[in-house]
């Protein structure tokens, strides 16, 4: 590893560690925005039983101060508890995020494979009816939200289809089965998928007029052969650069997913919370979900960094 590239890396986490610490901070100061009371949940408590409760959980010292010992509590691994059930979150964290994790990953998978194949196609076979197939299917997936797309999977698929067939070959709701992971993983995989379609179809038609494809043509060798073992694998440079965005995508949208598909995942308890005015929970999981996406868009920088000469020769593409 050469210099320019190692200050390239060190950068890069700098850049991390200041928007997490950005993040924090604007999260604990728009919890203290939120309307509501997190104690009395609409009902009327006395006067000095609220000063117990503020006081029990330091909201009657000075905002700097509850600020700089919140802040303390999360370099400790502490990212607080339920005010309503006084459950510490990384438990909540350890049971649920799991269930979301897989999830996601599975709509990550669905994204890329279907979404490279259909990008691959459309290239391949351009102004044909396969092309204008695989971009419909991506604008779609682009303009319909994965909440519509989950409840028609859900009506057509694990509905209607299961009644034809007689058996349940999809569940509707749940997390479980084989059978109860396929559709919310598809649903929430949707939207990726149109934007890996979309910028694969582009990075292959580029890639395709290139002179060492023309080569290789001339050089007698099959089209699968010129389009898996070279186009491909070149095409796939731009696809890796949103793989820290799509992460996001996936992970943000299986709030809804979850929760149409009743999946115990983050999703769940963090709309719960929201309705509760739980504020240690909703900072909490914010900064968690927040952390996660920081690190996975950190990993991507660092892995474009080492695949990509630009960077090596730069010292950094800004």
């Amino acid at each position: 590893m050469n210099s320019k590239l190692a200050m390239y890396i060190l950068k890069r986490i700098l850049y991390a560690v200041i928007t997490v610490l950005a993040l924090v901070t604007l999260t604990f100061f728009l919890m203290r925005l939120l309307p509501g009371d997190p104690f009395t949940g609409g009902k009327a408590v006395p006067p000095e039983t609220m000063e117990a409760l503020r006081a029990k959980y330091g909201l009657d010292k000075p905002l700097w101060e509850q600020y700089l010992i919140y802040v303390g509590n999360i370099l400790q691994g502490d990212l607080g508890s339920s005010l309503k059930t006084q459950r510490p979150l990384t438990t909540t964290i350890g049971q649920a995020f799991p269930v979301s994790f897989e999830l996601g990953m599975r709509a990550l998978i669905f994204a890329f494979i279907i979404g490279i194949l259909l990008g691959v196609v459309a290239a391949v076979k351009r102004g044909t009816a396969w092309d204008s197939t695989a971009m419909f299917i991506a604008l779609i997936g682009v303009s319909v939200p994965s909440f519509i797309i989950g409840s028609l999977l859900q009506y057509f698929l694990a509905l209607k289809l299961n009644g034809a067939v007689g058996f349940q070959l999809f569940a509707v709701m749940g997390w479980g089965p084989q059978n109860s992971k396929i559709l919310p993983a598809f649903a929430l995989a949707f939207g990726s998928m149109a934007t890996v379609s979309r910028l694969m179809r582009t990075s292959m038609l580029d890639v395709l007029n290139q002179d060492y494809i023309m080569t290789a043509k001339a050089k007698g060798l099959s089209q699968k052969a010129v389009i898996w073992k070279h186009a491909v694998r070149n095409a796939l440079m731009p696809v890796i650069t949103v793989m820290g965005p799509l992460v996001a995508a996936v992970l943000t949208g299986a709030f809804v997913v979850e929760n149409i598909f009743s999946i115990p995942g983050m999703g769940q308890y963090f709309v719960q919370c929201v309705q509760q005015n739980d504020y240690p929970m909703v900072a909490g999981v914010t900064i968690f979900y927040g952390s996660f996406l920081v690190l996975a868009n950190l990993i991507v920088d660092i892995l474009y960094g080492l695949i990509d000469p630009r960077v090596k020769l730069t010292g950094g593409k800004e």
